[in-house]
């Protein structure tokens, strides 16, 4: 799975954020209410259109193209993203016991008491 740039991330949380699929026009508007580029100005919906157009190609985006302008959604939630890049941070670890216990030994006591519970025991 291919990693995210800045503004692919927040691209990304709004799309996940919103119920429903949005314009490229309502996400500029949306980021100009989250972030502005350096000069203050807010991006152009090329832009925009760009950063969809990537995401489209990792797989995380989809186009509705029956009207125009088109419009566009998370093809996962936020959780099955994360859980995708874990398990392919997991896979590639020489010594997977290890990382997992690298992990669990950095959790809260509510998560690892919330992983016991989702192991089962």
């Amino acid at each position: 799975m291919a990693t995210l740039g800045e503004l692919e991330r927040t691209v990304m949380d709004l799309l996940w954020g919103t119920p429903g699929a949005l314009t490229a026009n309502d996400l500029r508007d949306l980021l100009a209410l989250a972030t502005e580029d350096a000069l203050g100005k807010e991006l152009a919906v090329t832009t925009v259109l760009t950063v969809l157009s990537r995401l489209e190609k990792k797989g995380l985006v989809e186009r509705e193209r029956e009207t125009r302008p088109h419009r566009y959604r998370a093809i996962t939630s936020r959780e099955e993203h994360t859980a995708e890049l874990m398990h392919e941070v997991l896979v590639t670890a020489p010594d997977r016991e290890a990382v997992l216990a690298r992990f669990i030994g950095s959790v809260s006591d509510s998560e690892a008491q919330a992983l016991r519970k989702l192991l089962g025991s």
